[in-house]
């Protein structure tokens, strides 16, 4: 018997559902309480089965809600087909889309006139802040899924220009620490695989990149078996690579001998085409930052006298001295390119953290000035201990005694 687009979306959205417990309890609360009633809430994320777990409670609580992808290549056409068929809520976006497609449906999201936007990558934001600042005025607040996004509105807050207050969902321990850590190290290795189906054991991985997704990725390249070298611009950042068991060096030292590479650095050029003739031949490219800037696939494009797509999410280029060079994705978010993303469970921490951050900002809108936030420490405790509640883990409590001692400063030696 087949299964229809819409049908295999909504089954697929079920079984995250299954897995995103602690984001489920958020949503119970939401139906009784209704934070969002009257309000919309637009969404540039990528469109996949957790982010419409995100959106089903963020519409259960009370709002309408319209979503585009964030990404050219990340919607995953079930789900977003699925969506499209539930009341109040609006889905714009396929996989593949071209970048006036991109743009035509972030449009259609900004024409749904939102009250609180929830952005990865800041485009969402971007547009608001500059050609429609106009439509700006009937925002009360927004939140922010990803490192890239939080540099882009930190600059705007520096320059005055943010149109209203936006809180850094990405900065919440239970979002950097597991979805960029977890999350980001175990997608990108399922992304790499998809497309490629290479081996890690025994291969030499180039990770540029230290931050976060930086450590998950090593940390998950050299559970596989493989030697991973670190290339960075941080010196602390670099430090904690060695003292993790990495070899540190620059792109230039690692480009001849590296077997895979992977960029999670958040900014542009880091793959030139000045290190791609010094690759090895067969050398595999994947980017898991957010824009597909980090590898200069058009350079290498340039670069080369052929191409050809030798897989779905796998391109040959070949270069002048017959060396071959793989690139994954477009040079997009392989994990979501090439893959489903990151799991439902770490997705449930972060969605919590995106559906806490929009009741903060309607709660507390009359408060926040146009700056970048971060909740408070305590909603991040709320959404550890949910999903710690979800797991049947429970642990232990400080009595009033200890509470007293790490209070107080008169106890000594």
């Amino acid at each position: 018997m087949s299964t229809s687009l819409e049908e295999q979306g909504r089954l697929n959205i079920d079984l995250a559902e299954q897995n995103m417990g602690a984001l489920m309890a958020i949503r119970a609360r939401f139906k009784k309480e209704q934070p969002f009633k009257g309000l919309r809430i637009g969404l540039a994320l990528h469109i996949t089965k957790e982010t419409a777990v995100l959106v089903r409670t963020l519409r259960d609580g009370g709002a309408a809600v319209a979503l585009c992808s964030c990404n050219p290549l990340s919607t995953q056409d079930d789900v977003a087909a699925a969506l499209d068929k539930e009341k109040g809520i609006r889905a714009y976006g396929h996989k593949g889309e071209n970048t006036k497609e991109y743009y035509e449906y972030l449009q259609k999201v900004l024409d749904f006139l939102p009250n609180v936007v929830i952005d990865d990558g800041c485009d969402l934001v971007t547009a608001l802040a500059t050609r429609e600042r106009k439509k700006a005025a009937n925002v009360i607040g927004g939140c922010e899924e990803t490192t890239t996004g939080i540099v882009r509105l930190k600059a705007m807050e520096k320059e005055g220009v943010l149109p209203f207050p936006m809180i850094a969902v990405n900065d919440n321990q239970t979002k950097h620490l597991m979805d960029n850590l977890y999350g980001t190290g175990q997608s990108t290795l399922d992304g790499i695989l998809r497309a490629s189906n290479v081996m890690f054991a025994g291969k030499t991985a180039v990770v540029a990149g230290y931050g976060s997704c930086g450590k998950g990725v090593s940390l998950r390249l050299r559970g596989m078996g493989a030697q991973v070298i670190v290339t960075e611009v941080d010196p602390f950042r670099a430090l904690q690579a060695v003292m993790d068991g990495h070899r540190v060096m620059t792109m230039k030292e690692a480009a001849a001998l590296g077997d895979i590479f992977v960029t999670v650095t958040g900014d542009l050029d880091v793959i030139t085409p000045a290190h791609m003739k010094l690759m090895k031949s067969g050398a595999i490219l994947a980017n898991s930052g957010h824009f597909d800037c980090e590898i200069d696939v058009k350079g290498l494009r340039d670069l080369s006298k052929s191409t050809r797509l030798i897989r779905p999410s796998m391109e040959e280029f070949t270069l002048p001295n017959g060396n071959v060079i793989f690139v994954l994705g477009e040079g997009r978010l392989v994990n979501l390119a090439a893959a489903e993303g990151h799991p439902s469970e770490v997705m449930s921490l972060s969605f919590c953290g995106q559906a806490l951050a929009c009741e903060y900002l309607v709660k507390n809108a009359k408060k926040l000035t146009k700056a970048v936030y971060t909740l408070p420490a305590e909603v991040d405790q709320t959404i550890a201990a949910l999903q710690l509640e979800t797991m049947d883990i429970s642990i232990d409590t400080l009595t009033a005694k200890q509470k007293k001692y790490l209070s107080s400063w008169q106890e000594g030696t």
